[in-house]
């Protein structure tokens, strides 16, 4: 019996480990989005993180206001890195995400964490 227990508490917490993983250090997908860097927050009552909204235009008028658009919500895990976006609202950025599969709330709000940004001409 005992042998038994010892079994299936040690595959209860491999199976444990694996899910943790898979849910919040696994990398489901990265890209890059661009787009009007809109806002940009750091906000939080326990945990505070840095969140920012990017407009993706997929139309544009005559007057370069976009027409049809989707907010795109991340967070920022890196303080030099909200620094710079601090500096760069109001204007077009691309930014390099990586989506998890679960969000952390000392990590930020949302499961896209961006990791590094770049200012367009």
């Amino acid at each position: 019996m005992k042998k038994f227990l010892f079994w299936s508490l040690a595959i209860l917490l491999i199976v444990l480990a694996v899910f943790i993983y898979w849910k919040y250090s696994f990398t489901y997908s990265e890209g890059n989005r661009a787009g009007l860097l809109q806002k940009f927050s750091y906000k939080g009552t326990i945990f505070k993180t840095y969140e920012g909204e990017l407009i993706l235009s997929s139309v544009k008028s005559s007057q370069n206001v976009s027409l049809a658009s989707e907010k795109f919500f991340f967070s920022v895990p890196r303080k030099e890195l909200a620094e710079k976006l601090l500096k760069l609202e109001g204007t077009m950025v691309v930014m390099h995400y990586k989506e998890k599969n679960g969000a952390l709330p000392w990590r930020g709000e949302t499961v896209y964490l961006v990791d590094s940004v770049t200012a367009q001409p």
